[in-house]
């Protein structure tokens, strides 16, 4: 840790406060034309976490890493990345990125990939060697290091994109769905890089549909659609309701929808599961189904999931 501090120091622009978020955003906006892709982005991702950005196909996620990355210029509000404003071509230095879509060249082997990447970030060529050994190592693909990219399976290439990104001990790494083209090992692998990266100090920004393995890797999320941040929060700090599953009989759907005054309802025939419902509302719940001729034979709590919580944010932003 001490000799990554090191490295961190020597590679900060003068006067940049040690302390800084690695990733802060108020109001950021981007329109295009008369569509609004992000609508006052604001959120902090502090340095050493791994950060889950959540949302829906079209909640404005990829314009969002775009406008971080400097690849779009926003239409108004502001951000900055390790203390610099976004588009800094010295912090891009320190940055590692894993697009959601990405293409090598089929005739360049793993090795060639990495050193292409080496030049273009710009390393010392002295560092290159290293840096491709270690990268390779990381992420499992020492014996493929001469083989054509062409002959890679397209999870050996997502690991290949993986260790492009590490390349330089990035203090900031956005990863852009990385276990999508993954098997279970592979995804255990990457999230096992992730800590260690979080381990080490820099900060991870995921973007995952995944929402499974964002609970289990992430320390914080943020929620957005419509192009903005609907929740925010440490995992306990969204997750901190509590569902309750009752196994029961003898209700129709009539009767089931009149249930939905209890919360948010995932029907599964004879286990209905009420979402985020307060625990001094259960014998009012079982009194009403009673009521209503249904016989209860089980009530249960359960952990709420990610996926719970990220229905009943979307479901209530919807409603609103």
């Amino acid at each position: 840790m001490a000799e990554l501090a090191e490295k961190t120091e020597a590679a900060s622009p003068p006067g940049e406060a040690a302390g800084t978020p690695a990733v802060k955003t108020v109001e950021l906006t981007k329109r295009f034309g008369h569509t609004v892709a992000l609508a006052g982005l604001s959120m902090t991702v502090p340095r050493g976490e791994v950060f889950g950005f959540l949302g829906p196909n079209g909640a404005g996620k990829t314009t969002a890493v775009k406008l971080l990355l400097g690849l779009l210029k926003p239409t108004s509000g502001q951000g900055s990345l390790l203390g610099r404003p976004i588009g800094d071509l010295r912090t891009r230095r320190r940055i590692g990125y894993l697009p959601e879509l990405f293409r090598y060249q089929a005739w360049l082997s793993a090795a060639e990939v990495l050193a292409l990447h080496c030049e273009l970030a710009p390393l010392p060529r002295s560092s290159w060697k290293d840096e491709i050994k270690t990268a390779l190592e990381t992420v499992g693909l020492t014996d493929r290091v001469n083989d054509r990219v062409g002959t890679f399976s397209k999870g050996m290439q997502q690991r290949l994109g993986l260790g492009a990104a590490l390349l330089g001990e990035p203090e900031l790494v956005f990863l852009d769905e990385p276990t999508s083209a993954l098997d279970p090992v592979g995804r255990h692998d990457v999230r096992e890089i992730i800590r260690g990266l979080a381990s080490r100090g820099s900060a991870v920004f995921l973007n995952s549909h995944l929402l499974s393995e964002v609970e289990q890797v992430c320390d914080r999320v943020a929620v957005v659609d419509h192009g903005r941040v609907i929740a925010s929060g440490t995992m306990d700090e969204l997750l901190g309701g509590t569902a309750v599953r009752v196994r029961v009989s003898g209700l129709t759907q009539a009767d089931k929808n009149r249930l939905s005054q209890y919360g948010r309802i995932d029907d599964e025939g004879d286990q209905i599961t009420f979402a985020n419902l307060d625990a001094e509302r259960v014998p009012e719940l079982v009194a009403t189904i009673v009521s209503m001729g249904g016989r209860v034979y089980e009530v249960a709590p359960r952990h709420q999931t990610l996926e719970d919580r990220f229905l009943q944010l979307l479901e209530d932003e919807e409603k609103a």
